[in-house]
């Protein structure tokens, strides 16, 4: 997402179990706390994301009838497809707040210290890395169940091409505010590859039960 990063600054301790101080329904408030400043910080970091989704909500109930007759799919899993794309470029593709612009100095090239599977390590320390798997887990399903077709293939590759042109598009459009990051890319990957794996027992389903009536 390349939206800074996120170290385990960001993630609040939580209680090791419901028998601390305050008992089970004081664990599960701080489990809560937990998860709230990250997404308060997306929020923040991000300003066009609810605005941009909203519109690819717009958008993908309206295009979803003939996206799905054109993949041979339901019109829900249609609309799931554009939904998660929408999502997927307006969390990479508009920009930052002023606080979570980085250096131009350090945007200049593409940072490729990381260029493999992220590590236990950096899943548990680094929000970013977690985000950035996520958010390409609906798209990689809804890719996943449609049915198998040249047109199938094509979407694949497209899904596939997307981290990449997102990165070079960060690195190019410098008024983003944002890095290019060859782990990107790679987290992307796997959330596509994760979600695309879920999905694919759905394209096996009867065409009855996936075409739009």
């Amino acid at each position: 997402m390349s939206a800074g990063t996120w170290d385990g600054d960001h993630w609040p301790e939580v209680a090791e179990s419901s028998n601390a101080t305050g008992g089970p329904q004081a664990a599960s408030r701080r489990v809560r706390a937990t998860q709230s400043p990250v997404v308060r910080q997306v929020i923040t970091s991000l300003p066009w994301l609810i605005p941009g989704s909203v519109v690819a909500l717009v958008v993908s109930v309206l295009a979803s009838g003939p996206v799905g007759a054109w993949l041979r799919t339901h019109r829900l899993l249609a609309a799931l497809l554009l939904f998660s794309l929408g999502v997927i470029l307006a969390g990479t593709l508009t920009p930052l707040t002023a606080a979570e612009v980085i250096p131009p100095e350090l945007r200049e090239t593409c940072d490729l210290s990381r260029t493999t599977l992220a590590m236990p390590v950096d899943l548990a320390s680094k929000a970013d890395v977690v985000l950035n798997i996520l958010l390409f887990i609906p798209f990689g399903f809804a890719i996943g169940t449609i049915p198998w077709s040249w047109r199938k293939a094509g979407v694949i590759l497209a899904g596939i091409a997307l981290p990449f042109a997102i990165e070079g598009v960060q690195l190019a459009v410098l008024s983003l505010g944002r890095g290019c990051e060859a782990a990107d890319v790679v987290d992307n990957l796997t959330g596509l590859v994760i979600g695309f794996v879920a999905g694919v027992p759905i394209s096996w389903w009867p065409t009855s039960l996936r075409r739009s009536s």
